[in-house]
């Protein structure tokens, strides 16, 4: 049976935003051009070569979905109402269930004048909304990273890339893959992606080519159904993301810091964090 090769259906450009204490951000979902890409709700870039630059993110809940924060440079810091405290270093990611609520704090610095990294949110389907908070934190060491064929090097975070390699991410609801991939100038990158999943690419750096068309950096392009992922550079290296996941297809109730399934359940929501049960 032919695999069905997934081509681009909507390029997507980074909106500039702002978020937590002036934080500017680069947003490719979750903005007004494409609100969410079940399971995903958000995707933002933070990036800065100023040395006294920080971003932070003052106490703030979450309920409902997952945050995952990927650096590639400079230090994130976090704490929350539960007392864990932590650091995230280039190369690292944290993946954190929110549940049925936390509150938490983060920070974003330079290290050696230089901070880059990325946040996404993942929906959590009506079963497990309401369970514990789970952290999943790996070092830049426990993370995958592979040679690919054609030249250029994969991390895998989540998901299986092809025999080679797992991600150390595990139980995640949407079965998500988050593989940030660098290709040498002309390179290829191909990859089976489950049919089904939801899927995207984000160019971090250079250009790719995706069947007929060119994504530039700092865009990001949605994928059509199919069973694999074919990609390339162009006559720059080239570095992007490339994530998927199994859609939930459920009822988005959302405000804020809450994703829930109906209404009334985001008003529980802003009552249980007034009243402290979080």
């Amino acid at each position: 049976m032919t695999e069905k090769v997934r081509s681009v259906s909507r390029v997507v450009p980074g909106i500039p935003a702002s978020d937590g204490d002036g934080v500017n951000l680069l947003r490719i979902i979750g903005s007004n051009v494409v609100e969410d890409l079940d399971p995903f709700l958000l995707l933002d870039e933070f990036k800065s070569n100023d040395s006294n630059e920080k971003g932070s993110f003052p106490d703030h809940p979450h309920r409902g979905f997952e945050t995952v924060t990927y650096m590639l440079a400079g230090r994130g810091i976090h704490g929350d109402n539960h007392g864990n405290r932590g650091q995230i270093e280039p190369g690292a990611v944290q993946w954190m269930t929110a549940g049925r609520g936390i509150v938490h704090s983060e920070t974003v610095e330079p290290v050696e004048g230089r901070m880059h990294g990325f946040q996404l949110w993942v929906n959590l389907p009506a079963s497990d909304k309401m369970k514990p908070v789970r952290y999943q934190e790996f070092k830049a060491a426990e993370i995958p990273s592979i040679g690919l064929p054609g030249g250029g090097t994969a991390h895998v975070i989540a998901g299986r890339l092809g025999e080679e390699a797992a991600g150390p991410v595990k139980g995640i609801a949407t079965d998500p893959l988050y593989w940030d991939v660098e290709l040498p100038s002309n390179a290829t990158f191909e990859a089976a992606i489950p049919k089904g999943y939801s899927a995207f690419v984000y160019v971090i750096l250079g250009s790719v080519t995706i069947g007929d068309k060119r994504i530039m950096a700092q865009n990001g392009a949605i994928l059509t159904d199919g069973s694999k992922v074919s990609l390339s550079a162009n006559q720059d290296p080239a570095r992007m993301l490339v994530i998927g996941g199994r859609p939930l297809r459920e009822p988005v109730a959302r405000y804020g810091p809450f994703v829930m399934n109906t209404r009334e359940e985001i008003v529980q929501a802003f009552a249980d964090y007034r009243e402290g049960r979080f």
